[in-house]
């Protein structure tokens, strides 16, 4: 099983420190290479400041020479020396940098320090979310917690995104000889005012259970995984789910929002990249070339009207 090589964005900040302690490891147990990316902000390009005889070149020169010294002393204790000598800075956007250094080099996903954001913080995204509303690279956001990865949790629907999350899920478990746990979140019935559903919120649920172990199991190959089907809204059942198993590592699929739903109403991976109550690792999931049947549930005819 070869692994591409690992990319991490670091910026400076302690979040981003740990999150070059966790690509070093992933690339270590992976035994592929690892690479830190720092994208210095272009302050200059708009800039026109001929009166006082400074090519903009030596400008840009003396920006990344600071944000190299600031983000290596950040790193002393994080990484080992040989790491630190693969920083590469670039002047230019987090995002579009990272996400052309990730293409260059082949990644197997880009691993980034999360910072937990505020409602009116979140409006315009992060790095990690523009990263994922691009959909074309795995990323990886870090919090505080230990690189240590014992149990593995994979969320999935039923639609096509829910085989690939579940391949890449058995993938890393495989990588660390984690535990795995396929989570499949089945929302609540909605209530529909002047409208009598001939179905029973549990009945509906027990439902649910069944088709959604019937559909995912067949998906597995991992020795010794298990499904479980929770009732809830999704990102807040994952959060809940991650906390009482103590997940060491969440996977998801990314599929399905256009970028302005993402923008408007985020999606379930934003929502958990908003509080990270573990690692989390989003998978962009094409949509496939040829339409396909998603899983489904056995439901009855009646229910299906007011899903």
């Amino acid at each position: 099983m070869t692994w591409q090589p690992i990319v991490v964005g670091v910026d400076g900040s302690p979040e981003s420190a740990r999150a070059a302690a966790l690509g070093a490891y992933i690339a270590e147990r992976a035994g592929t290479s690892c690479y830190l990316i720092h994208a210095a902000i272009d302050y200059w390009s708009t800039v026109s400041v001929p009166e006082i005889g400074i090519a903009v070149s030596e400008l840009d020169r003396a920006a990344e020479v600071a944000a190299r010294r600031l983000v290596e002393h950040s790193l002393e204790e994080a990484v080992p020396a040989r790491l630190r000598g693969t920083l590469d800075v670039q002047v230019g956007r987090a995002p579009v940098v990272l996400v052309e250094e990730a293409r260059r080099r082949h990644a197997e996903v880009v691993v980034l320090g999360g910072k937990r954001r505020r409602a009116l913080a979140r409006i315009g995204g992060s790095t990690i979310t523009h990263l994922v509303r691009l959909g074309s690279v795995p990323v990886l956001a870090v919090d505080g917690a230990s690189p240590t990865i014992r149990r593995v949790l994979v969320a999935v629907d039923l639609s096509y995104a829910a085989k690939p999350a579940i391949d890449t899920a058995e993938r890393w478990a495989a990588l660390f000889g984690a535990e795995l746990r396929v989570l499949h979140c089945s929302e609540p019935m909605p209530v529909v005012p002047g409208i009598t559903i001939p179905m029973a919120d549990d009945e509906f649920f027990r439902t649910a259970q069944q088709a959604a172990e019937a559909a995912i199991r067949p998906l597995i190959t991992y020795p010794g995984a298990d499904v479980v089907v929770r009732r809830g809204r999704a990102a807040a059942t994952i959060a809940v789910e991650a906390a009482q198993w103590r997940a060491d590592l969440i996977i998801l699929g990314s599929h399905g929002k256009g970028w302005v739903d993402r923008l408007l109403i985020g999606s379930t991976s934003e929502r958990l990249l908003q509080v990270l109550p573990a690692p989390t690792l989003v998978v962009p999931v094409a949509h496939p070339a040829a339409p396909a049947r998603d899983v489904g549930l056995a439901i009855p005819a009646q229910a299906h009207a007011v899903r």
